[in-house]
């Protein structure tokens, strides 16, 4: 079968003949048809995650869409994270509890380009973040797909207003088509300055920040949260510290939380990642995506890693 394979961690796989896996015990064999190039999967090729360097060659890929028996399914793996090959790759054993059965009329290109990142959005804003009807929603990075996804489901779950704010012209434009109410652009490290952006960009109180960012951002941003309000992090693609002043978190007394998907339970991802289906089959999510051959796989991941892809880049195996 053709594959993507990476020889050497930092370099970009390759397409590449393997045989064909072999089902163990409770595992069930996909036929993939489509394996989105994340930034999980970037970190792990790297050989610099916290999860460890992976053994190579292997086959990356943490998810995708495929069939079994004629079945639409989407599938996680651990490639990267663990001993074993992932997605990118006509066929894919994955254990058996971890499908997702996908309703009908899912595309798998899109589907796949949400996955993840759109049950991370999802369970930051309802789960960890507490959002509740009729709240005004600030999510940070709006440009990128957690966050074009959280603009969504944020209306989803009930916001009354979503304000968006992105680090570049092409996010402010990506966040617009993803339904915001309000744009902000996150082109200064100023702190003062982007707070006062953000505050007259909102309408009224200020409950719940979403934050894939860190750095000056979420700093600026919880100086615009009402008190007690909240601030989801889950990622820090900004910088992994953030200058937040004492004296904003304990005047107002804030909540700061962290967000990972490798807290859900099975059963949670499974839930959610069907809701996210559903929501795109009905045409309430989407985000900007481009399918591409398996074989350009060199080409994509460079793409994908240098941000220069106009959005998510998915896989398609022959």
């Amino acid at each position: 079968m053709r594959a993507a394979q990476i020889d050497t961690c930092g370099r970009p796989p390759r397409p590449a003949d393997r045989p064909a896996p072999e089902p163990g015990e409770s595992e069930r064999l996909v036929r993939v048809l489509a394996a989105p190039i994340t930034p999980l999967d970037l970190l792990c090729a790297g050989g610099a995650s916290y999860f460890g360097a992976p053994a190579t060659p292997y086959v990356p890929g943490v998810q995708g869409v495929g069939t079994v028996d004629g079945r639409l399914v989407w599938f996680p793996t651990s490639a990267g994270m663990a001993p074993g090959d992932g997605s990118m790759a006509e066929l894919a054993c994955v254990p058996a509890g971890d499908l997702v059965e996908l309703p009908d009329g899912a595309d798998p290109v899109a589907v796949a380009a949400l996955g993840l990142s759109a049950v991370a959005a999802y369970q930051a804003l309802t789960w960890r973040g507490e959002l509740a009807p009729g709240e005004q929603v600030l999510v940070l990075g709006a440009g990128g797909v957690v966050g074009q996804a959280a603009v969504q489901l944020a209306r989803v779950a009930g916001a009354r207003r979503v304000v968006a704010a992105t680090r570049s012209a092409a996010g402010c434009e990506r966040a617009a088509r993803a339904g915001a109410d309000a744009v902000v652009a996150l082109d200064t490290e100023d702190v003062a300055e982007l707070a006062e952006r953000l505050a007259d960009a909102c309408d009224g109180p200020l409950d719940l920040v979403l934050d894939p960012l860190f750095g000056a951002p979420a700093a600026a941003a919880a100086r615009v949260l009402r008190p007690h309000g909240r601030l989801v992090n889950l990622g820090a693609s900004a910088g992994e510290t953030s200058p937040f002043d004492s004296s904003t978190l304990r005047s107002r007394s804030l909540r700061l939380l962290g967000y990972t998907n490798t807290e859900l339970s099975r059963t949670q991802r499974a839930e959610v990642m069907a809701k996210v289906a559903e929501l795109a089959v009905s045409g309430r999510l989407h985000v900007d995506h481009e399918a591409v051959p398996l074989e350009d796989v060199a080409s994509a991941w460079h793409r994908q890693s240098t941000g220069t892809a106009a959005g998510r880049l998915v896989l398609t195996p022959p």
